[in-house]
């Protein structure tokens, strides 16, 4: 990301809670808002099976078209992204920790709790006070899930707005989406490839695949720079040469598993929707989470009393490895409202 900086953070919240929480900060040099009490916080916070760098083209397309936006548009002092503590460069150092039996069922209530802990200072590690930040939430799919729930914890949590990319919402009785369902999901997670000889291997056998093409090259390449590690692993500890999946297939399909979070943040979403500006992006195509779906969260669960909805050309689920720029210009839209003009304070969870 040549023209962002970035600094990345380990945030240890021991003995009160037992996993590490990674994250990374990026600002554009350039800039320096932090003494404008109308620039924006964005915390980001990713999808199972990705991890917290996955957003950086989305984040650097945004700079760039706030930017040239000119003085009219939202004000941005920098962009946090939040690893799962199963995921990116967490799942590494948390490696142990995780065969507690977090590899058999991981609630998305706990990646909730690792952005509550990350951003009310109750863990060391973190030169950052967001207190009486104007902070906007931007998640996408079990990220954004997190981020409905995240407030619920004690001590308050404080956000401006909440920017919900193809939440992984509906009710318990919804047991399947559009396609292979959950159950699909755990399979693939279970099956698919897992090791590679080098990371330069990786990516050109992950270019050959036809889901992956549809990718933005960007993406792409971070994932396999930023999403592999080197062997040995905890669950390969005899094999020794080549890389493999910082978020384990089990790792993955535990998250899968998950009920509890994703009914839990669905039924928070009426309570969200009366206290703060909620805001809806999705795919303009239904390949994962059907349309009666996507209604129901926006008229049902929300009861119609969302900020915006908006739906990104040309993606499905996956946005923001597909279409970066496309969600980037749709998250400007939703930010551009909240604006000391507009949102003379901030509102409560």
């Amino acid at each position: 990301m040549p023209s962002l900086a970035c600094k990345s953070y380990i945030c240890d919240p021991r003995p009160h809670y037992p996993l590490l929480i990674t994250a990374k900060r990026y600002w554009h040099p350039d800039q320096d808002p932090s003494e404008d009490l109308d620039s924006l916080t964005l915390i980001l916070a990713h999808g199972t099976g990705y991890h917290k760098e996955q957003w950086e083209p989305t984040i650097e397309d945004l700079y760039e078209i706030l930017r040239s936006r000119g003085t009219g548009a939202p004000k941005v002092r920098e962009v946090w992204s939040i690893d799962c503590p199963n995921h990116g460069e967490a799942a590494v150092l948390n490696e142990k920790v995780l065969q507690w039996g977090y590899w058999d069922y991981f609630d998305w209530q706990e990646y909730a709790r690792c952005i509550h802990i990350f951003l009310t200072g109750l863990g060391s590690g973190v030169d950052a006070n967001f207190t009486g930040r104007k902070l906007v939430g931007i998640g996408h799919s079990m990220g954004a899930c997190a981020l409905t729930l995240a407030g619920t914890f004690a001590p308050e949590l404080v956000f401006h707005a909440l920017v919900l990319v193809e939440p992984m919402l509906y009710p318990e009785t919804t047991q399947h989406t559009s396609g292979s369902g959950i159950g699909g999901l755990i399979e693939g997670a279970l099956k698919r490839r897992d090791i590679w000889p080098s990371r330069e291997e990786a990516l050109s056998i992950l270019r050959s695949r036809p889901a992956f093409q549809q990718w933005d090259p960007r993406v792409l390449k971070i994932f396999v720079e930023d999403g592999l590690r080197p062997l040995p692993t905890a669950d390969y500890p005899d094999r020794t040469d080549g890389v493999t999946l910082k978020c384990s297939r089990k790792l993955e399909a535990a998250c899968y598993r998950n009920v509890l979070g994703r009914v839990r943040s669905y039924n928070n979403l009426p309570h969200l929707c009366s206290n703060l500006p909620v805001h809806f992006i999705y795919g303009a195509i239904s390949d994962y989470l059907s349309p009666e779906i996507k209604s129901d969260v926006v008229t049902a669960a929300a009861k119609g009393k969302h900020a915006s909805y908006q739906e990104v050309p040309g993606a499905g689920h996956l946005v923001l490895q597909v279409r970066p720029r496309g969600l980037a210009i749709a998250i400007a839209t939703a930010l551009k409202p909240h604006t000391a003009a507009l949102n003379a304070s901030h509102s409560r969870l």
